[in-house]
């Protein structure tokens, strides 16, 4: 398959080549030159084998990649996960199913692609016959970081250094990267939010003098966010994967419409529910779930995307975003593909912060969208209640999703099947999980951690568990300027 970018300034490439990129010379994002339509009956057969069959399939569309090194990367990926299942479905009710995808190394969703792309990369390096190694750089609000920095710890031919807001993850998500082990890994705090790490890293991939001394020491600059087409594309799988295992499963009748409520940061992970709609898949809604970091929800409600706005710390630091950089590729697509007007959009984010769309476009948007958020008080609510409820822990992301699932009913009226999808570990977040689920207020995270364990009879992951015992490896920290001068250091590491 042949990609583009949103910018419209360079001509189409191989997927494979987008791969290695990350993002577009051009600054903006690759997308499919055509969406692939997928065979429904075919993914439902799929569906009664193993999800890494289903996942190979699905490659197959986008990237010219035989189908036996297909299947070897996705057996390879997912051999990686705690359940053989991969992605179970959780029933809650007749009509509510949770998907988990945190039974990765990582214990997150962002297992689901990083496990993949590292292997994506040597294919694509090899396919292209690229001389140089690869430097993946990657701003991260808590769970991509470590599962970037564990899908390419010791991947020959890459390198990985990672930016985090010092103060804006939780305890076990900061600990699981500066513990992390590799001999081409580095992890650098960054005295900032997610968006001041990831504008950084965005000027890093255009600055030309950091490019030329990369080029000497022999590597290029690539991404592991989701702004990375290689990223992207594996999370189509999971969509595809449970809308068939319902219809094989007699849950749902094939060719009924479902919805996915997706808690939503940087709109990668809803994106590639759009995309497997766009493919075919029969998706009613899909349901965008903010925090109070509400960006989203205005934006589909009220046509203005506003960035200029209080950024609020919450228990779903994940999505403690005001910049979703994904959204670029929706709008691509809802405007016709019309470069132009996503230059002009960018221009204005850039530039004053904030940009409108039409009132038709907000329409159009309204068929397949639906946005709304919570609080900090119903987020711990909803981890109660879900727990009372069903006996399910749930982590504070996916209780966002939750929360917003019910509104959403509410609101609507709709009785259509919702498949919430759970991107973490609750264990992840022991301290707010266990304060919302008991109101006990716990300051040590490994403590809470078996407070959590002995109150709901839930195992404390090894993950988790073995954290405490781990020696601290990457101390470093910089202002939001200083992204330049920790990869110049990272470079001349390398290259000694």
């Amino acid at each position: 398959m042949q990609v583009l970018s949103t910018r419209g300034k360079m001509n189409a490439i191989p997927a494979t080549q987008a791969v290695l990129q990350g993002i577009a010379a051009d600054g903006g994002l690759f997308v499919p030159q055509e969406f692939p339509q997928i065979d429904l009956n075919e993914m439902e057969a799929y569906a009664a084998h193993e999800y890494d069959v289903l996942a190979a399939r699905v490659l197959q569309y986008f990237f010219d990649i035989s189908e036996d090194s297909l299947k070897e990367i996705t057996q390879q990926a997912y051999g990686t996960f705690d359940d053989s299942v991969v992605v179970p479905l959780r029933e809650l009710d007749a009509s509510s199913y949770v998907m988990e995808l945190s039974h990765g190394p990582t214990l997150a969703f962002k297992d689901m692609a990083l496990q993949v792309l590292p292997r994506l990369i040597r294919k694509a390096l090899e396919i292209h016959q690229q001389e140089e190694n690869v430097l993946i750089l990657t701003a991260t609000s808590g769970d991509t970081g470590k599962a970037a920095l564990e899908g390419f710890k010791d991947v020959p031919r890459t390198a990985i250094e990672v930016f985090y807001p010092v103060d804006g993850v939780a305890d076990m998500q900061r600990l699981q990267m500066v513990t992390q082990e590799g001999s081409n890994v580095e992890v650098c705090g960054v005295k900032g939010n997610f968006d001041d790490a990831q504008t950084g890293v965005k000027e890093l991939f255009a600055n030309r003098e950091l490019k030329d001394m990369l080029k000497k020491a022999g590597y290029t600059f690539s991404s592991a966010n989701s702004i990375n087409f290689g990223r992207l594309i594996p999370q189509v799988a999971y969509y595809i994967y449970a809308y068939a295992k319902l219809a094989a499963e007699g849950k749902i009748k094939s060719g009924e419409k479902i919805n996915f409520v997706v808690p939503t940061g940087n709109f990668g992970n809803i994106l590639a529910g759009y995309y497997a709609k766009r493919m075919g898949l029969p998706i009613g809604k899909l349901v965008c779930a903010s925090n109070c970091n509400n960006v989203l929800t205005d934006f589909f409600n009220n046509s203005v995307y506003d960035a200029n706005r209080t950024f609020h710390k919450t228990m779903s630091p994940s999505m403690d975003i005001l910049i979703s950089s994904n959204l670029e590729r929706l709008l691509f697509e809802m405007t016709g593909r019309d470069e132009a007007q996503v230059c002009a959009w960018m221009d204005a984010l850039k530039t004053n912060g904030k940009y409108e769309i039409s009132p038709e476009m907000q329409t159009n948007l309204k068929e397949t969208f639906y946005a709304d958020f919570c609080s900090e008080q119903e987020t711990a609510q909803a981890i109660r209640d879900t727990f009372r409820q069903y006996g399910y822990l749930i982590d504070p992301h996916t209780a966002v999703a939750q929360c917003v699932c019910g509104k959403y009913r509410k609101m609507t009226g709709d009785g259509t099947l919702c498949v919430v999808v759970s991107t973490a570990n609750p264990y992840k977040f022991t301290q707010d999980v266990l304060e919302s689920v008991s109101g006990e207020s716990v300051a040590d995270a490994f403590e809470a951690a078996a407070r959590l364990s002995e109150l709901t009879g839930t195992p404390i992951p090894p993950q988790i568990s073995e954290l405490c015992e781990k020696p601290v490896l990457h101390n470093g920290c910089v202002e939001k300027t200083g992204l330049f001068s920790a990869v110049s250091e990272f470079i001349h590491k390398m290259g000694d």
